[in-house]
């Protein structure tokens, strides 16, 4: 699913908010997600999925089922290539944007008007390697 494409009529799209409020960088290392159930385009419900440290995406590794395995969409403040390509493989859309409201990027991103930042462009930086 591309910019412009239409969204499933029914989806669920999460976004990290470490703090809970906004909409925080590093999606691997973040433990907290509003998860956002959509039908038809409209918000039916969100709740607060909070992660153990160890199903984090940056400590679990693909290893087993996962939390956010049924999501469609994941929007975030930041996240490496490495996250973006694993994000591709469970088929899910990777976002990285500059807005900090979590329910105006949801909303947006519905509607197509979510400003999406190319990779690596918030600062995600790493000086470690994943293997």
């Amino acid at each position: 699913m591309t910019k412009g494409t239409a969204p499933l009529p029914g989806m669920k799209i999460a976004v990290s908010s470490q703090n809970r409020k906004t909409v925080t960088g590093h999606a691997g290392k973040c433990r907290k997600f509003w998860i956002f159930d959509v039908l038809d385009c409209e918000v039916t419900d969100k709740q607060l999925l909070e992660l153990p440290i160890e199903q984090t995406f940056h400590e679990s590794h693909g290893a087993g089922p996962h939390p956010l395995d049924g999501i469609n969409v994941m929007i975030t403040g930041s996240m490496g290539e490495g996250m973006q390509g694993r994000l591709k493989q469970m088929g899910i859309v990777a976002v990285t944007t500059a807005e900090t409201d979590p329910d105006r990027a949801v909303a947006a991103w519905l509607n197509g008007t979510l400003e999406e930042l190319p990779p690596g462009a918030a600062g995600h930086d790493h000086d470690h390697h994943h293997h």
